[in-house]
């Protein structure tokens, strides 16, 4: 089979729909929109309109070849994951103009005939495709061995990677959770009271209150580290999203109000919960280090909207930290135009849509 001139990933998640285009073997955009799939699969088909705006030839050609891959068959809109991984293949397969092929891992990709009988090897493997892209170039780029950290909004992805091949010891998502290389936690949907059951505010260590009064978007919001083109789902409150707002509800979590403390106590406060999880992602970081025996010098490999953890992480594993658009796009030039530096920020944010698009432009070249 001859490359394609056009390959369109998609990643189909349960909060938000990922896409990459990819023309002649090159990356050339990326995009994420909000689906709440949970709440009907009309949201998918709204996030396939908008990609058809944004690249209207793309998706009005059938000679586009469509790559995707999902997790979005987890939501309970639907009574098994099987019934979902069904639902939006058919759902892409009358909506897209062009082929779609679906992402089965090892196996290699499968056509809408084949969903049925292949739904498990289907069923949210986003992360093995991020990740098999991320071992192949590494390997081809001389190293040897590191971790794959894609750290999004609702989901954390610790996968080993070592002979040009992923080593995650888990393939669904039941088995990664028992291996930690899936942490249930992200850096905007996430309820803070998922982080821990206390906290320490002004000195004092106090319960929780387990109710959905905020979210970690309030938390790296209040930071500064969460861009607001990734704080894409409303509020715990529903309520607007500046400053005070967020510091209300996050008051809310120890039964207080903003105007109990100061700006900087909320700001420490925020920064307390910054560390909650980050203890929890270190935590489960080592024990993937560990079970892959990797040696001290293998990096970290940065992806997703919560990139901005992995740093934190790489300096308290003494590890260097890479990105996966540098896999992806080649080292940062030093004249780099300012349009290179935002597709590789869309890179990172669309890491596994991009990875499906690129794998597939590779095998079929």
């Amino acid at each position: 089979m001859s490359r394609p001139e056009r390959v369109i990933g998609w990643d189909v998640g349960g909060a938000h729909v990922k896409a990459a285009l990819v023309e002649h073997g090159e990356l050339r955009d990326a995009a994420q929109w909000p689906c709440p799939l949970w709440q009907g699969m009309e949201h998918l088909q709204r996030a396939v309109d908008a990609a058809a705006l944004r690249w209207p030839e793309g998706l009005s050609s059938a000679q586009t070849v469509h790559a995707v891959t999902m997790t979005g068959e987890m939501v309970d809109l639907f009574p098994h994951r099987e019934a979902g991984v069904v639902a939006i293949a058919e759902l892409l397969e009358r909506a897209l103009v062009g082929p779609a092929i679906f992402y089965a891992g090892e196996p290699g990709w499968c056509g809408a005939t084949d969903v049925r009988a292949r739904w498990e090897a289907m069923a949210s493997a986003n992360w093995l495709a991020t990740a098999q892209l991320a071992a192949h170039v590494l390997a081809r780029r001389g190293g040897d061995a590191g971790v794959l950290v894609d750290i999004g909004s609702t989901t954390s992805d610790l996968i080993a990677l070592g002979g040009g091949h992923p080593r995650a010891r888990g393939r669904s998502d039941a088995e990664r959770l028992v291996t930690g290389e899936l942490v249930y936690q992200g850096v905007v949907r996430t309820p803070l009271c998922a982080l821990g059951p206390r906290i320490e505010f002004q000195g004092v260590l106090r319960n929780v209150m387990n109710e959905f009064f905020a979210t970690t978007a309030d938390v790296y919001r209040l930071t500064g580290e969460l861009d607001p083109a990734h704080d894409q789902h409303p509020s715990a409150d529903g309520a607007v999203k500046d400053l005070a707002a967020t510091r209300r509800r996050l008051a809310r979590m120890v039964g207080l109000d903003a105007r109990d403390a100061s700006e900087a106590d909320w700001l420490a406060f925020a920064q307390a919960w910054r560390e909650l999880q980050l203890g929890e992602l270190q935590g489960q970081l080592q024990r993937v280090i560990d079970a892959a025996a990797l040696p001290p010098q293998a990096p970290l490999l940065a992806a997703g909207c919560g990139d901005f953890l992995a740093q934190a992480l790489g300096e308290r594993s003494g590890r260097p930290v890479g990105s996966f658009a540098t896999l992806a796009l080649g080292e940062i030039a030093a004249d780099e135009p300012d349009s290179v530096h935002a597709l590789r920020r869309k890179a990172q944010l669309a890491a596994p849509a991009c990875a499906v698009a690129l794998l597939c432009s590779a095998e079929a070249g």
